[in-house]
């Protein structure tokens, strides 16, 4: 029997990848965006997705909606989002704003998970926000775990990705196991001389020269899918994101899939000018006017961020610009970016696909993690034989009303009192929570 996982702040599903090609089951996910939560429901069927705040929730609503029983619950893996300020005088995890963060510590021990995996951004480890880091930790040593300390913060460059991403990780286990190590680096940054004695690791060239231009497709105007023959040879890389040997599932269930799909690739509009300062910007250096980083073809992509959701005005970070094409990347080269294989889908829109990958994990950098979990539990992983079908392609388009509706829930974006205008109390949780979820992103 596999081991299990559950996934809190799962957004679109990087860590949730990352262990299951390790060997889990992830058998729950929670996460209160439902455009979100859909994506996740349509690339992980057989998960039981909850599109609720974790506030909401018990250890016994997990267990109910996963049809998990009183079985041991493996692992717990998340983002919980946070400020990682404190109010003077105060501790930081009683600030408000951090309340996120304790709900998380609080499913984990209600669970009576044997480990946990806390991420989040490089910058809780630096000044003032050391505190609350040190807190957390505090805290979940009153509640009966160790952690794996020093803590590190890993970059997903030096594990097979061709992005420079860095990430806070702790490494957590019910008091009395052992605890799991951090896993070793694999690679080494491509086109630089770190840690030499390491394989280079995927270039941008590696991750997308085998990809059709999307602009070769009118089509892509209005969808943002389309079958094609128009595919390149392929580097090693890419081999795995095009899942063109077994080995490239890991120990994850094979999805049945149409391979000759390109998907998550509509077509964006940039003026003449735009293009032509594209064309100009050398490659790894920013373009002055709109200060979008291009994509150097020999070495990695910067960091790929979300930018805000609806509630704080529907700002998109900006996509690299494409190292020989004067565009900027589709939804599909982002994903090639940070690990996603081609199976995996986006929402259709570029605003939503974007924010969903630049908040996720590269599941590369997550099934390392993972494996080192698995190492700890004394298990050997099982590949699982039987392919299983994606969800419903409707998923990939639902606006925010809709998926709401779909999981039978009010949209977390502007509801209001009708007799009084004033917003109501959970309305100003839910709407904090997705403001943290942006703030996580870094």
């Amino acid at each position: 029997m596999r081991p299990i996982g559950i996934d809190l702040f799962s957004g679109a599903g990087g860590l949730s990848l990352g262990f299951e090609q390790a060997g889990f089951d992830v058998v729950a996910a929670v996460e209160i965006d439902p455009v979100h939560a859909a994506i996740h429901k349509f690339n992980f069927p057989k998960c039981a997705v909850l599109a609720r705040s974790v506030a909401d929730l018990s250890a016994e609503d997990i267990r109910k909606h996963a049809q998990i029983g009183n079985r041991p619950v493996d692992v717990v893996f998340g983002g919980a989002p946070c400020q990682g300020f404190s109010l003077i005088g105060h501790r930081a995890l009683d600030d408000p704003r951090n309340s996120l963060v304790r709900e998380f510590v609080r499913i984990v021990a209600e669970l009576d998970a044997s480990y946990f995996v806390f991420e989040n951004v490089k910058g809780l480890t630096v000044g003032r926000h050391r505190k609350f880091l040190d807190e957390l930790i505090g805290e979940f040593s009153d509640r009966g775990y160790d952690i794996h300390v020093p803590w590190q913060v890993l970059n997903a460059a030096h594990y097979g990705v061709p992005q420079s991403r860095e990430r806070l990780i702790l490494l957590g286990a019910k008091r009395g196991l052992p605890l799991p190590h951090y896993p070793e680096r694999t690679t080494r940054k491509a086109g630089t001389r770190d840690d030499s004695f390491l394989p280079a690791g995927p270039s941008c060239y590696d991750a997308l020269g085998d990809l059709p231009d999307a602009e070769s497709f009118p089509d892509l105007w209005e969808t943002d899918a389309v079958e094609t023959n128009g595919w390149g040879t392929p580097s090693d890389y890419a081999r795995k994101m095009r899942c063109l040997d077994n080995d490239a599932w890991y120990f994850g269930h094979p999805r049945k899939w149409t391979p000759q799909m390109l998907t998550s690739s509509m077509r964006t509009k940039h003026s003449s000018i735009s293009r032509r300062r594209f064309a100009e910007t050398a490659k790894g250096e920013v373009e002055p006017i709109s200060r979008f980083f291009k994509l150097p073809a020999n070495g990695v992509s910067n960091t790929l961020r979300a930018g805000t959701d609806a509630a704080r005005g529907a700002f998109t970070s900006p996509r690299p610009i494409h190292y020989e094409f004067a565009r900027c990347i589709t939804v599909r080269e982002m994903a090639r970016l940070h690990g996603f294989p081609d199976w995996f889908r986006f929402h259709e829109t570029k605003w939503h696909g974007a924010r969903q990958i630049g908040n996720a994990v590269p599941p590369p950098l997550a099934r390392a993690v993972a494996q080192q979990i698995v190492r700890a539990l004394g298990v050997y992983p099982t590949r699982p034989d039987e392919e299983i079908p994606l969800g419903d392609p409707d998923l990939l388009r639902l606006g925010m009303a809709e998926a709401a509706k779909f999981f039978g829930i009010d949209s977390p974006i502007g509801r209001r009192d009708r007799k009084s205008g004033a917003k109501k109390r959970k309305q100003e949780e839910v709407e904090q929570e997705l403001e943290f979820r942006r703030a996580a992103n870094g």
